[in-house]
């Protein structure tokens, strides 16, 4: 019953996504009715995830679809995972979706509502297929609505070209899974994830299964170098849409190659483990130095995304290398940090993505350059978006902390690999991820101290308004997320086990036996309890503001923001976001593509400029591009616009099928 419940509540989306197309113009019936309605069901569906944690695994065929190919439905632990994530995201979402459309901007607000639940659906289809007809199917609805959600300003031409590039990466990625799903058949005719699991496929070709599957979902994921649609196509989509392309679609990727490898696949190779790991780490690396240097806010948090798919494709290569070595122990905790870092991801991302939207419609811009001192002006987005930040950051109490400090644990807790070089890697790849966190943490400190502390760059600034009653309510309910993920890690890893269980027949467990302690190693290795590192670090913060105000007699004297000891300070004066990224600009200068305009002292009129490239899209994408243009210039020509011609071109096609036939 629990999927069939499940199933009606993606029909409900579907439904209410038509109905927003009965009064296509009326803000006030979608946004106060539609939005909150899928948001109602989004936390539904997330109950029906935990409630299916305590459940056997449940199939259902419908009789549905194509002659011959019913469609086939599944509810186990991993589907579970994730329809948590998809139900916690989109309520937060949703409702803030609902005080955020306004009437005139691009599509009709009728025509969004539809797009945007399809797209919720289209995700839930995905997660719950059985077969490949189906996830195919969920896959497409899942990408078309999203491409038109992308280009709703389709007027302007670079959301048109972020929409085109999006919609291209869409359909190869798609073509490398259906291609997956061929090989996994292993020669017969079902389509069923069943039959594909009990198929025969000899080493090659299970190889040749997984090498499509990573390259079909890892273009979905952003994975590098498959990446260039990604800091293209959030930035263009409306916040909600990318806050929900970034937090959820990316997941259902993640969960598609987890599906297909250990459940579909089943019999790993080590060296499959190797190749996703060091895409994964070189992905976490590319994505956070991009990060940092980025003076558009979505766009750094765009590629933000991409160094957070890394991280949880470097514990999917992890999770690999330790199971086909029978470690499974290690296994275990690669996965859980894996599972968990995708559900924190999810949340975090999805609350930053939604501030900066409240941020851009407040003031109207997107540059960083142009904002700051909004804390002032906004303190409900400021202070909410602040839990994003830390948590992003991977701050203790809060959950980006825990998921990365698993992942940190199966790296460097772990026994002798039998294999020397994979052995004399593994610490590489620990200072990796742990440089990874290093900078995260300093992109979030330019990202929120440009924004929301110091001086307004602008005088329009002043103007800024705060979020209203439903973004304000959506923010909250991501907040309380993050939050609650990083204060109770044993009860989320308690479920995260079971899909554990389920992939690689081997839990976690919690090893301390305390509901406060986690110790996913020996207790006497280590462990980490947030309550009683939140106890602390209140207790050490209470003593300082104690100890100052009786040390200083209350003796409070208040100044301009970041004065910096300066008796007169502007807001030219305080640190920009181009100040911010230098140090990794030189630092890292041969990974990026830059083009400076630099002053001399000649010049009347001084300008400095610096851009910003990626040496992936010069000296990959766009030879490409130019190729795939002049072969279709030379297939262009074969168009004559004579029948005799063409008859003839089909002649000599018959006649070399018949060659190859006979």
């Amino acid at each position: 019953m629990n999927l069939s419940f499940c199933l009606v509540l993606l029909a409900a989306w579907g439904a209410i996504g038509i109905a927003g197309l009965v009064r296509a113009q009326s803000i006030e019936y979608i946004g106060r009715l539609l939005f909150p309605l899928g948001a109602l069901v989004g936390v539904l569906l997330a109950a029906a995830a935990v409630a299916g944690f305590a459940l056997p695994p449940e199939q259902l065929v419908l009789p549905l679809g194509l002659p011959d190919l019913p469609i086939h439905l599944r509810r186990d632990a991993l589907a579970c995972v994730f329809l948590l994530l998809l139900g916690i995201a989109s309520a937060g979402v949703s409702l803030f979706a609902a005080g955020y459309f306004r009437k005139g901007e691009g599509t009709p607000p009728g025509l969004l509502c539809l797009q945007y639940h399809w797209f919720l659906a289209g995700m839930g289809l995905v997660l719950l297929a059985d077969d490949a007809y189906s996830f195919m199917v969920g896959w497409e609805t899942m990408a078309i609505a999203s491409y038109f959600l992308v280009v709703s300003q389709h007027r302007l031409p670079a959301i048109r070209r972020a929409g085109f590039l999006y919609f291209l990466m869409a359909h190869v990625g798609a073509v490398c899974i259906l291609l997956s799903f061929g090989v996994l058949q292993g020669g017969g005719w079902q389509l069923t994830f069943d039959s594909m699991r009990a198929a025969q496929l000899t080493p090659t070709m299970a190889s040749l299964a997984f090498l499509l599957a990573l390259t079909g979902f890892g273009a979905k994921a952003g994975l590098v170098p498959l990446h260039v649609w990604l800091p293209e196509a959030h930035p263009a989509a409306p916040s909600p849409v990318s806050a929900l392309m970034s937090g959820v679609m990316l997941k259902t990727a993640v969960y598609g190659i987890l599906r297909v490898t250990f459940d579909l696949i089943g019999d790993l190779q080590w060296w499959w483990g190797l190749v996703a790991l060091a895409l994964g780490l070189f992905s976490a690396f590319y994505g956070v130095i991009f990060a940092a240097v980025q003076t558009d806010m979505k766009r750094l948090l765009a590629w933000s995304s991409i160094e957070n798919v890394g991280i949880i494709f470097t514990g999917f290569g992890l999770t690999i290398v330790f199971q086909a070595f029978g470690m499974d122990a290690f296994a275990a905790l690669a996965l859980i940090a894996t599972l968990y870092h995708c559900l924190n991801h999810a949340v975090m991302k999805s609350l930053l993505f939604l501030g900066t939207g409240a941020v851009l419609h407040a003031t109207g811009h997107r540059n960083l350059g142009r904002l700051g001192g909004l804390i002032h002006r906004m303190p409900w987005v400021t202070w909410l978006t602040l839990v994003g930040v830390l948590a992003i950051a991977g701050l203790p109490p809060l959950n980006g902390f825990v998921s990365e400090w698993l992942l940190l644990q199966s790296f460097l807790f772990t026994d002798t690999v039998p294999r020397p070089f994979v052995n004399m890697l593994l610490p590489v790849g620990a200072a990796v991820v742990a440089l990874c966190a290093a900078l995260s943490g300093y992109v979030m400190v330019k990202f929120f101290g440009v924004i929301f502390l110091g001086q307004p760059r602008e005088a329009a600034l002043a103007d800024a308004h705060d979020a209203n009653f439903l973004q304000r309510i959506g923010l909250a309910w991501l907040a309380a997320a993050c939050i609650l993920l990083g204060l109770l890690p044993v009860q989320v890893i308690g479920m995260l086990d079971a899909a554990c269980s389920g992939l690689l027949g081997v839990t976690l467990g919690q090893r301390a036996g305390h509901w406060w302690l986690l110790a996913p190693t020996p207790t006497g290795a280590a462990s980490y309890g947030p309550f009683a590192f939140l106890a602390v670090a209140a207790l050490v913060i209470g003593a300082t503001l104690w100890a100052v105000s009786r040390l200083y007699h209350r003796r409070v004297r208040r100044g301009p923001a970041w004065d910096c000891g300066f008796v007169r300070l502007d807001s030219r004066m305080q640190d920009t976001a181009e100040g911010f990224g230098q140090p990794i600009r030189h630092i890292f200068e041969g990974f990026f593509a830059m083009q400076r305009d630099l002053p001399v002292p000649e010049d009347m009129a001084p300008r400095y400029r610096v851009a910003v490239g990626d040496h992936i899209w010069r000296y990959a994408y766009e030879p490409l591009g130019a190729l795939v243009s002049r072969v279709a210039d030379l297939v262009a020509g074969l168009q004559r616009g004579r029948i005799a011609t063409y008859l003839l071109f089909s002649f000599v096609t018959l006649l070399v099928l018949l060659a190859l036939v006979l």
